[in-house]
């Protein structure tokens, strides 16, 4: 484990590799996560690639969850925790509101992407009405009364049926999360839309989503690739919200089919 001071909150992280490496990725997780949603990946991908993991504020073992934060405070985080770390150039994967943290990062340092990948995310997702239904929810239940409808979400019925043992793993990953940090999260959700940031990109980008996201459907996540010039997109079959976890073999063949066939 590793640990790093960033905009006054200490920010957990790991960094497999070299942070100068051109074959470097950079993992932004979701809401209700921490970065070991990004650990089934790694038996998939090469032996060449390097990969920087970090909690994003207010999740897992990274702090900032004490005060109210906002989308610019995450991206802020993840920009100065790449300078801090010496890294230049990578390309960046960022999973539902990690993928929204990479948008944002685009618009304020395009400078550190070589590569962009949008996994099961979109320039805006949900409706305030949306989050405020989930924001008082979670204020009156805790993260306990959302935690079946998020598995929901983030995982097929086969899913649930054939990996309950994973099922609950995960289950206990979302209800353990900061309260507070997860409230700030979904208020950033609740305010955040980069439906005019998506037509900027110039990286090669690649969109990702489950055939049956229950958070960010596969039209969403294709009409925000339809925002972009030039951006691919595909789906993984029998794969929910999170397919770093239910199809890492599917997710860690694509992105090593891009990273190879578009290098710059």
């Amino acid at each position: 484990m590793a640990f790093k001071t960033i905009n006054g909150n200490v920010v957990h992280y790991e960094l497999i590799g070299e942070a100068k490496a051109k074959n470097l990725i950079v993992f932004s997780n979701g809401l209700g996560t921490d970065f070991r949603i990004w650990l089934p990946l790694f038996d998939e991908l090469g032996d060449d690639v390097s990969v920087l993991l970090y909690d994003s504020r207010g999740h897992g073992l990274s702090g900032g969850a004490d005060k109210p934060f906002g989308m610019a405070d995450l991206v802020s985080d993840l920009a100065s925790l790449c300078d801090e770390l010496g890294i230049r150039k990578a390309t960046f994967c960022g999973l539902s509101v990690g993928g929204l943290v990479c948008q944002g990062l685009w618009k304020e340092r395009p400078d550190l992407f070589r590569k962009l990948i949008l996994c099961d995310t979109a320039p805006r997702i949900g409706s305030a009405e949306i989050w405020a239904e989930r924001i008082a929810g979670i204020e009156k239940g805790g993260l306990e009364s959302a935690a079946d409808s998020a598995m929901a979400r983030w995982f097929t019925p086969a899913f649930h049926e054939d990996r309950p043992d994973e099922l609950a793993g995960y289950r206990l990953m979302m209800t353990r999360q900061s309260i507070a940090g997860y409230l700030s999260t979904c208020a950033a959700l609740r305010d955040t839309d980069f439906s005019d940031v998506l037509p900027t990109i110039t990286v090669p980008t690649l969109f990702v989503v489950g055939d049956q996201d229950g958070s960010t459907p596969p039209a969403t996540v294709q009409a925000g690739a339809d925002l972009v010039p030039g951006a691919r997109f595909e789906e993984i079959a029998d794969c929910a919200h999170i397919p770093s976890v239910e199809q890492p073999e599917a997710l860690a063949e694509l992105i090593q089919g891009f990273m190879r066939k578009q290098a710059n």
